[in-house]
């Protein structure tokens, strides 16, 4: 028996559905990579006599990284209909996707000998934020260059909520203290429930 798949419009995959076939396998291994992570951490915790700190900081930074890439998913839903199928839309769309999950492969230790993730945290930070502070320059950017979608980002709700996005990813990298550093990444994470609440 044969089943037929219908793809868009007429039968036919569209551009979009084309890019983000790969834009969306590259995103789906970046949100494993980070809940491999955190179940590797929670693992490592709950062996009997586990010398293994966890904390809040990794945690933290990992729940921002999901939070960043599903953002950027969902901002990927509305310039659809400015997304066409190129080698230059191939390679920005695989840099890009990489980028999220080098970041994301990043977040959590993967060495069994590294028992403070806290300290982890503070070997990685400025790579995992910096990577995804470029992805935002660059995705603002391209956003600005889109004649429908331009206006909209110097609206005064946006604006406002990019600029703290900004301001609290360049503070995470640049903090000192874990304390400090708890409290920004506590910031950047609930930006984006915000922003996902409005």
């Amino acid at each position: 028996m044969a089943i037929a798949l219908r793809i868009g419009a007429g039968g036919r995959m569209s551009d979009f559905e084309f890019i983000f076939s790969l834009f969306g396998l590259l995103l789906g291994l970046s949100l494993t990579e980070v809940l491999g992570g955190l179940a590797h951490a929670i693992e490592a915790r709950l062996r009997p006599a586990s010398t293994v700190h966890v904390g809040w900081l990794t945690p933290l930074l990992g729940a921002f990284v999901m939070l960043d890439l599903l953002s950027f998913w969902q901002a990927a839903w509305v310039v659809r209909d400015a997304v066409g199928v190129s080698g230059r839309a191939l390679v920005a769309v695989t840099g890009f996707a990489s980028a999220y999950y080098l970041a994301a492969r990043l977040v959590f230790p993967r060495d069994a000998d590294d028992r403070d993730f806290d300290a982890h945290f503070f070997r990685v930070r400025r790579v995992v934020i910096g990577v995804m502070f470029v992805l935002l320059v660059c995705q603002l950017g391209w956003y600005a260059s889109l004649p429908k979608l331009a206006p909209h980002l110097l609206r005064p709700l946006p604006l406002a909520m990019t600029m703290i996005l900004v301001l609290l990813m360049v503070a995470a990298m640049l903090v000192r203290g874990e304390r400090w550093c708890r409290l920004v990444m506590l910031g950047l994470v609930a930006r984006y429930v915000v922003v996902y609440l409005l």
